[in-house]
């Protein structure tokens, strides 16, 4: 809206309003000051629907050590969500294909989470007894949401396409069948079954490992911070044919618009922290973990950096190889576990890491695996 008014007033002169980081940095700060004025009225409201977190693991002693968060507004991803969609109404180009795409990753995961979140809380659904959805169940939404965003995204990149420059030479291929690859200048060619696989695994896998992260006060959103600060730089990179050209990484024409859904995704979770760092006063569930993880994996596949994923959200995928191991441990030897309790952050808060110590401690690494990342963009 706003970038409409600015763009019929100031028509023909260039102004900072133009410039795509700019932007990000203003939906940054709007989405942090909306999220802390309006983050105790919500929490109010939450308190006052019941809409309380009841943790429950398959171990003791972790129960006892988690016994204080019982009752603690959950479904707080709202706040955050709803910030990220009225600063992408107001600062973005909401004509723009990836940043449609990108609101419908984020409202569609939002209402899976929502839904889940409402029937584990608030409903006795299945039984009696109060469960969320199952497994499967969300799976075939976020596998769905993957398949039509695969399918769209390669039509629309494989027919409004620039040159790659140094990637290939010959032949020109459109950005979306090259798959960049850290430390290494040249990318690996894709077809477009191999497109859409990787789509749906890296949209699933990095919406639930956001999800497994998102145990201990203020470790969720603190990563999600430094992630969604560096896909905001890399989708700049990525619409600036100059500057793609430079650090030898596929331009895609105006995928730069992204940066400001990660601006105000940064933002959001900055100022949802300052609610949620411990002692938490609220959760964000499910309704703020899905669709968080959804649009980072979104963003990766639009700037064709899915292998740089790994790397930015190396904590995301700790936190979720733990949960694999552990499952495939325990199938393996009968009972037997390999961590203490899965995911990690747990494992290490039963051997004696406070919460506090354990959730800084892991946005160290994050923090670590964050600027690692943006080293590979002149490592090739």
């Amino acid at each position: 809206m706003i970038y409409y008014l600015f763009h019929s007033l100031l028509a023909g002169e260039h102004y900072a309003y133009e410039n795509v980081l700019f932007r990000a940095v203003v939906a940054a700060l709007f989405c942090f000051f909306l999220v802390l004025v309006c983050g105790p009225r919500v929490i109010r409201e939450l308190a006052k629907k019941k809409i309380g977190d009841r943790p429950e693991f398959d171990n003791a002693a972790l129960n006892a050590l988690m016994s204080e968060k019982a009752n603690v507004p959950t479904m707080g991803g709202i706040l955050i969500v709803g910030a990220i969609v009225v600063a992408v109404l107001l600062f973005a180009d909401v004509a723009n294909f990836y940043v449609c795409m990108g609101l419908l990753s984020l409202v569609w995961l939002a209402v899976l989470g929502c839904v889940d979140d409402w029937f584990k809380l608030t409903a006795k659904h299945r039984i009696g007894t109060r469960t969320g959805l199952k497994t499967h169940e969300k799976l075939l939404f976020q596998i769905g949401l993957a398949v039509v965003l695969s399918i769209f995204t390669y039509q629309h990149g494989t027919h409004n396409y620039a040159d790659l420059g140094p990637l290939f030479d010959e032949p020109r291929v459109p950005p979306y069948k090259v798959l960049s690859v850290p430390f290494y200048k040249y990318g690996i060619e894709l077809g477009t079954y191999s497109f859409l696989i990787l789509t749906v695994l890296v949209m699933t896998f990095t919406s639930n490992a956001v999800n497994l992260t998102d145990g201990m006060d203020g470790l969720a959103s603190g990563c999600v911070v430094l992630c969604s600060l560096v896909f905001m730089l890399l989708a700049y990179v990525a619409g600036d044919a100059e500057v793609a050209a430079k650090l030898l990484v596929p331009h895609i024409p105006r995928a730069g618009e992204l940066a400001i859904l990660c601006g105000a995704m940064m933002g959001s979770c900055l100022g949802f922290l300052w609610h949620n760092c411990h002692p938490a006063r609220v959760f964000m569930g499910d309704t703020g973990s899905l669709p968080l993880g959804g649009v980072i994996g979104f963003v990766a596949i639009v700037t064709r950096q899915e292998l740089m994923l790994f790397i930015v959200g190396g904590i995301f995928v700790i936190e979720a190889a733990s949960v694999i191991l552990q499952v495939g441990y325990f199938k393996l030897t009968g009972g037997k576990r390999l961590f203490r309790v899965a995911p990690i952050h747990h494992h290490f808060h039963m051997g004696g890491w406070s919460e506090t110590q354990t959730v800084v401690r892991f946005w160290l690494v994050a923090a670590v695996f964050a600027g690692l990342a943006l080293v590979t963009m002149k490592l090739r």
